[in-house]
Protein backbone atom coordinates (compact mmCIF):
# COMPACT_ATOMS: atom_id res chain seq x y z
CA UNK A 1 0.00 0.00 0.00
CA UNK A 2 1.71 3.36 -1.27
CA UNK A 3 1.72 6.31 1.31
CA UNK A 4 -0.28 8.73 1.11
CA UNK A 5 0.39 12.39 -0.14
CA UNK A 6 -0.79 14.44 3.04
CA UNK A 7 0.22 17.76 2.45
CA UNK A 8 -3.11 19.71 3.56
CA UNK A 9 -6.50 18.71 5.09
CA UNK A 10 -8.94 16.57 3.37
CA UNK A 11 -12.16 17.96 2.42
CA UNK A 12 -15.05 16.63 1.10
CA UNK A 13 -18.14 17.10 -1.11
CA UNK A 14 -21.62 17.78 0.55
CA UNK A 15 -24.27 15.70 0.51
CA UNK A 16 -27.81 17.00 0.03
CA UNK A 17 -30.99 15.76 1.54
CA UNK A 18 -34.37 16.97 0.82
CA UNK A 19 -36.78 16.94 3.55
CA UNK A 20 -40.18 18.25 4.45
CA UNK A 21 -39.29 20.32 6.89
CA UNK A 22 -36.11 21.92 4.92
CA UNK A 23 -35.62 25.10 3.71
CA UNK A 24 -32.94 27.10 1.80
CA UNK A 25 -31.27 28.63 4.31
CA UNK A 26 -27.75 26.50 4.23
CA UNK A 27 -27.71 28.54 0.83
CA UNK A 28 -28.36 32.04 2.29
CA UNK A 29 -26.22 31.39 5.44
CA UNK A 30 -23.26 29.05 4.56
CA UNK A 31 -23.18 29.40 1.01
CA UNK A 32 -23.91 26.07 -0.10
CA UNK A 33 -24.42 25.53 -4.05
CA UNK A 34 -27.98 24.05 -3.45
CA UNK A 35 -30.27 21.93 -6.08
CA UNK A 36 -33.15 24.48 -7.36
CA UNK A 37 -36.41 24.63 -6.20
CA UNK A 38 -35.79 22.01 -3.35
CA UNK A 39 -36.34 22.06 0.49
CA UNK A 40 -32.80 21.15 1.58
CA UNK A 41 -32.96 19.51 5.46
CA UNK A 42 -29.36 17.87 6.04
CA UNK A 43 -26.20 18.91 4.26
CA UNK A 44 -24.48 15.23 4.79
CA UNK A 45 -20.94 16.97 5.34
CA UNK A 46 -18.60 13.58 6.77
CA UNK A 47 -20.29 10.44 5.95
CA UNK A 48 -19.39 6.96 5.70
CA UNK A 49 -22.69 4.54 4.74
CA UNK A 50 -23.57 2.05 1.57
CA UNK A 51 -25.95 4.48 1.03
CA UNK A 52 -23.80 7.90 0.86
CA UNK A 53 -20.30 8.30 0.79
CA UNK A 54 -17.99 11.33 1.73
CA UNK A 55 -15.74 12.32 -1.94
CA UNK A 56 -12.60 13.82 -1.23
CA UNK A 57 -13.15 16.94 -3.39
CA UNK A 58 -9.53 18.13 -4.27
CA UNK A 59 -6.18 17.20 -4.23
CA UNK A 60 -3.90 14.31 -4.76
CA UNK A 61 -6.54 12.18 -3.14
CA UNK A 62 -9.62 13.61 -4.94
CA UNK A 63 -12.31 10.75 -5.73
CA UNK A 64 -11.34 8.67 -2.84
CA UNK A 65 -14.22 7.69 -0.34
CA UNK A 66 -14.23 8.67 3.12
CA UNK A 67 -14.82 4.57 3.43
CA UNK A 68 -11.37 3.72 0.91
CA UNK A 69 -9.68 6.36 3.74
CA UNK A 70 -10.77 4.02 6.26
CA UNK A 71 -10.35 0.77 5.16
CA UNK A 72 -7.11 1.41 3.11
CA UNK A 73 -5.10 4.17 5.26
CA UNK A 74 -6.57 4.31 8.65
CA UNK A 75 -3.34 4.53 10.66
CA UNK A 76 -2.13 7.40 8.22
CA UNK A 77 -5.34 9.40 8.66
CA UNK A 78 -7.34 8.37 11.72
CA UNK A 79 -4.21 7.37 13.76
CA UNK A 80 -4.77 4.68 16.56
CA UNK A 81 -8.27 4.48 16.80
CA UNK A 82 -10.86 1.46 17.85
CA UNK A 83 -11.55 -1.17 14.78
CA UNK A 84 -14.74 -0.55 13.10
CA UNK A 85 -15.99 -1.76 9.56
CA UNK A 86 -17.05 2.07 8.88
CA UNK A 87 -15.97 5.36 9.81
CA UNK A 88 -17.93 5.92 13.31
CA UNK A 89 -19.22 9.45 13.09
CA UNK A 90 -22.05 10.97 10.80
CA UNK A 91 -21.59 14.94 11.04
CA UNK A 92 -24.36 16.99 9.16
CA UNK A 93 -25.35 20.69 9.07
CA UNK A 94 -29.56 20.86 9.59
CA UNK A 95 -31.67 23.33 8.42
CA UNK A 96 -34.87 23.52 10.37
CA UNK A 97 -37.28 26.00 8.17
CA UNK A 98 -39.95 23.69 9.84
CA UNK A 99 -40.48 21.68 13.32
CA UNK A 100 -39.01 18.22 12.90
CA UNK A 101 -41.12 15.49 13.92
CA UNK A 102 -41.63 14.01 18.05
CA UNK A 103 -39.00 11.44 17.54
CA UNK A 104 -36.54 8.91 18.95
CA UNK A 105 -33.07 7.15 18.58
CA UNK A 106 -32.47 3.28 20.21
CA UNK A 107 -30.36 2.70 22.10
CA UNK A 108 -27.68 0.06 21.64
CA UNK A 109 -29.54 -2.28 23.83
CA UNK A 110 -32.57 -2.48 21.86
CA UNK A 111 -31.38 -1.41 18.82
CA UNK A 112 -30.80 -4.45 17.09
CA UNK A 113 -33.53 -6.39 17.65
CA UNK A 114 -35.49 -3.43 16.05
CA UNK A 115 -33.36 -4.01 13.38
CA UNK A 116 -31.98 -0.81 13.55
CA UNK A 117 -28.67 0.96 14.41
CA UNK A 118 -27.69 3.13 17.80
CA UNK A 119 -27.48 6.83 17.59
CA UNK A 120 -26.17 9.58 20.06
CA UNK A 121 -26.22 12.97 18.58
CA UNK A 122 -24.80 16.29 19.67
CA UNK A 123 -26.05 19.36 18.35
CA UNK A 124 -24.53 22.93 18.43
CA UNK A 125 -26.91 25.91 17.25
CA UNK A 126 -25.01 27.75 14.69
CA UNK A 127 -28.17 30.19 13.84
CA UNK A 128 -31.42 30.62 15.57
CA UNK A 129 -34.26 32.73 14.45
CA UNK A 130 -36.07 34.82 17.81
CA UNK A 131 -37.76 32.01 19.75
CA UNK A 132 -36.77 29.45 18.02
CA UNK A 133 -36.82 25.97 20.62
CA UNK A 134 -35.27 22.80 20.89
CA UNK A 135 -37.48 19.62 22.14
CA UNK A 136 -35.42 17.59 24.69
CA UNK A 137 -36.64 15.31 26.63
CA UNK A 138 -40.24 14.74 28.42
CA UNK A 139 -41.48 17.68 30.60
CA UNK A 140 -42.17 14.73 33.40
CA UNK A 141 -41.74 11.32 34.07
CA UNK A 142 -44.49 9.00 32.87
CA UNK A 143 -44.37 5.31 31.55
CA UNK A 144 -45.06 3.72 28.33
CA UNK A 145 -48.61 2.77 28.90
CA UNK A 146 -49.92 6.51 29.83
CA UNK A 147 -47.43 7.82 26.88
CA UNK A 148 -49.05 5.62 24.21
CA UNK A 149 -52.58 6.64 25.58
CA UNK A 150 -51.25 10.46 24.65
CA UNK A 151 -50.14 9.33 21.34
CA UNK A 152 -53.91 7.49 20.95
CA UNK A 153 -55.84 10.68 22.56
CA UNK A 154 -53.48 13.67 20.31
CA UNK A 155 -51.85 15.36 23.62
CA UNK A 156 -48.50 13.97 23.31
CA UNK A 157 -47.10 17.66 22.09
CA UNK A 158 -47.89 18.34 25.34
CA UNK A 159 -45.56 15.74 27.11
CA UNK A 160 -42.04 17.18 25.31
CA UNK A 161 -39.85 19.79 27.01
CA UNK A 162 -39.18 23.19 25.28
CA UNK A 163 -35.95 25.21 25.36
CA UNK A 164 -35.75 28.55 23.78
CA UNK A 165 -32.40 28.59 22.09
CA UNK A 166 -29.79 30.93 20.88
CA UNK A 167 -26.70 30.82 18.57
CA UNK A 168 -23.67 29.34 20.56
CA UNK A 169 -26.03 26.99 22.60
CA UNK A 170 -25.64 22.90 22.22
CA UNK A 171 -26.81 19.82 23.60
CA UNK A 172 -26.15 16.17 24.28
CA UNK A 173 -28.82 13.82 23.18
CA UNK A 174 -28.18 9.89 24.72
CA UNK A 175 -29.91 7.44 22.37
CA UNK A 176 -33.46 6.92 23.58
CA UNK A 177 -33.77 10.60 24.74
CA UNK A 178 -37.14 11.72 23.24
CA UNK A 179 -36.79 14.61 21.04
CA UNK A 180 -37.08 16.74 17.85
CA UNK A 181 -36.00 20.34 16.46
CA UNK A 182 -38.11 23.35 16.32
CA UNK A 183 -38.54 25.81 13.55
CA UNK A 184 -35.88 28.81 12.83
CA UNK A 185 -32.56 26.60 13.73
CA UNK A 186 -29.79 26.14 11.55
CA UNK A 187 -27.39 23.06 13.79
CA UNK A 188 -24.21 21.59 13.38
CA UNK A 189 -24.73 17.60 14.40
CA UNK A 190 -22.65 15.27 15.15
CA UNK A 191 -23.72 11.35 15.78
CA UNK A 192 -23.05 8.08 15.70
CA UNK A 193 -22.77 6.39 12.18
CA UNK A 194 -26.43 5.75 11.99
CA UNK A 195 -30.01 6.65 10.10
CA UNK A 196 -32.16 5.12 12.45
CA UNK A 197 -35.30 7.27 13.67
CA UNK A 198 -38.42 6.57 14.77
CA UNK A 199 -41.20 8.72 14.64
CA UNK A 200 -43.59 9.26 17.29
CA UNK A 201 -45.76 12.68 15.85
CA UNK A 202 -45.12 14.41 12.74
CA UNK A 203 -47.86 17.64 13.75
CA UNK A 204 -50.69 15.96 11.19
CA UNK A 205 -47.81 16.95 8.43
CA UNK A 206 -48.72 15.65 4.79
CA UNK A 207 -46.24 15.73 2.24
CA UNK A 208 -46.96 16.63 -1.57
CA UNK A 209 -48.86 14.32 -2.33
CA UNK A 210 -51.01 14.50 0.91
CA UNK A 211 -50.04 11.38 2.74
CA UNK A 212 -48.79 11.36 5.91
CA UNK A 213 -45.43 10.18 6.81
CA UNK A 214 -44.94 6.87 8.52
CA UNK A 215 -44.87 6.88 12.33
CA UNK A 216 -43.09 4.24 13.84
CA UNK A 217 -45.15 4.20 17.69
CA UNK A 218 -44.38 0.64 18.52
CA UNK A 219 -40.48 0.74 18.23
CA UNK A 220 -40.88 3.99 19.93
CA UNK A 221 -41.80 3.36 22.90
CA UNK A 222 -39.10 0.31 23.33
CA UNK A 223 -36.57 3.09 23.10
CA UNK A 224 -37.65 5.94 24.85
CA UNK A 225 -36.03 7.29 28.31
CA UNK A 226 -39.51 8.03 30.04
CA UNK A 227 -37.41 8.90 33.17
CA UNK A 228 -35.42 11.74 30.96
CA UNK A 229 -37.26 14.95 31.92
CA UNK A 230 -36.06 18.46 31.01
CA UNK A 231 -32.72 18.11 30.24
CA UNK A 232 -31.12 21.18 29.73
CA UNK A 233 -28.11 22.84 27.73
CA UNK A 234 -24.90 21.55 27.58
CA UNK A 235 -22.88 23.74 29.99
CA UNK A 236 -19.03 23.88 28.72
CA UNK A 237 -16.07 23.42 30.53
CA UNK A 238 -13.54 25.64 29.44
CA UNK A 239 -13.75 25.14 25.32
CA UNK A 240 -14.77 21.51 25.63
CA UNK A 241 -18.73 20.38 24.51
CA UNK A 242 -18.85 16.97 25.04
CA UNK A 243 -16.14 14.44 26.43
CA UNK A 244 -18.25 10.85 25.29
CA UNK A 245 -16.50 7.04 24.63
CA UNK A 246 -18.39 7.86 21.02
CA UNK A 247 -16.82 11.47 20.04
CA UNK A 248 -15.41 14.65 21.82
CA UNK A 249 -16.40 18.27 20.72
CA UNK A 250 -14.66 21.18 21.60
CA UNK A 251 -15.50 25.08 20.70
CA UNK A 252 -12.30 27.01 19.73
CA UNK A 253 -12.44 30.78 19.49
CA UNK A 254 -9.32 31.51 18.42
CA UNK A 255 -7.10 35.14 17.61
CA UNK A 256 -3.84 33.29 16.73
CA UNK A 257 -2.47 30.56 14.67
CA UNK A 258 -2.78 27.35 16.84
CA UNK A 259 -2.24 23.51 16.11
CA UNK A 260 -5.29 21.66 15.32
CA UNK A 261 -3.91 18.33 16.14
CA UNK A 262 -1.21 16.35 18.29
CA UNK A 263 1.17 13.56 17.26
CA UNK A 264 -0.75 10.68 15.82
CA UNK A 265 -4.34 12.25 16.15
CA UNK A 266 -7.09 13.37 13.67
CA UNK A 267 -9.50 15.82 13.89
CA UNK A 268 -12.51 17.45 11.83
CA UNK A 269 -12.79 21.18 11.72
CA UNK A 270 -16.18 22.95 11.55
CA UNK A 271 -15.70 26.75 10.84
CA UNK A 272 -18.88 28.38 12.71
CA UNK A 273 -17.61 32.27 12.22
CA UNK A 274 -15.09 34.34 10.80
CA UNK A 275 -12.77 32.77 8.18
CA UNK A 276 -9.78 30.37 8.41
CA UNK A 277 -6.64 29.00 7.02
CA UNK A 278 -6.01 25.15 8.15
CA UNK A 279 -3.12 23.91 7.07
CA UNK A 280 -3.36 25.39 3.55
CA UNK A 281 -7.31 25.00 2.99
CA UNK A 282 -9.73 28.08 3.35
CA UNK A 283 -12.72 27.90 5.56
CA UNK A 284 -15.54 29.86 5.78
CA UNK A 285 -18.68 29.49 7.77
CA UNK A 286 -20.19 26.07 7.10
CA UNK A 287 -17.49 24.56 6.03
CA UNK A 288 -15.36 21.66 7.09
CA UNK A 289 -11.92 19.64 6.57
CA UNK A 290 -10.98 16.78 7.78
CA UNK A 291 -7.20 17.04 9.48
CA UNK A 292 -5.51 13.64 9.15
CA UNK A 293 -3.21 12.32 11.84
CA UNK A 294 -0.07 12.44 9.64
CA UNK A 295 -0.51 15.68 7.68
CA UNK A 296 2.27 18.07 7.00
CA UNK A 297 -0.12 21.15 7.49
CA UNK A 298 -1.80 20.71 11.14
CA UNK A 299 -2.07 24.58 12.27
CA UNK A 300 -5.52 26.75 11.95
CA UNK A 301 -4.80 30.33 11.68
CA UNK A 302 -7.38 33.37 11.77
CA UNK A 303 -7.80 35.07 8.67
CA UNK A 304 -10.95 37.10 10.35
CA UNK A 305 -11.57 38.43 13.91
CA UNK A 306 -13.47 37.06 15.70
CA UNK A 307 -12.77 33.46 14.28
CA UNK A 308 -14.92 30.46 16.00
CA UNK A 309 -14.77 26.45 15.23
CA UNK A 310 -16.09 23.30 16.12
CA UNK A 311 -13.01 20.57 16.48
CA UNK A 312 -14.47 16.86 16.65
CA UNK A 313 -12.80 13.93 16.82
CA UNK A 314 -12.81 10.10 18.60
CA UNK A 315 -11.41 8.81 21.46
CA UNK A 316 -8.02 6.84 20.44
Amino acid sequence: MSRLDLTQPLVFEPIFMERIWGGRRLETAFGKRLPAKRKIGESWEIVDRPEAQSVVRDGPLQGLTLHDLWVQHRAEIFGPVADAPRFPLLIKLLDANEKLSLQVHPPESVAGKLGGEPKTEFWYVARAEPGAALFVGLDKATHAEEFQRSISDGTVAGRIHAIQVKAGDSMFLPAGRFHAIGAGNLLVEVQQNSDTTYRVFDWDRTDDSGQPRQLHIEQALQCIDFSDCRPGLIKPEGEMLVDHELFKVWKWTIDAPREVIGRGEFAIICLLEGAADCGGVQLRPGELCLVPASAAGRVIAPLLRPTSLLRVTIPG
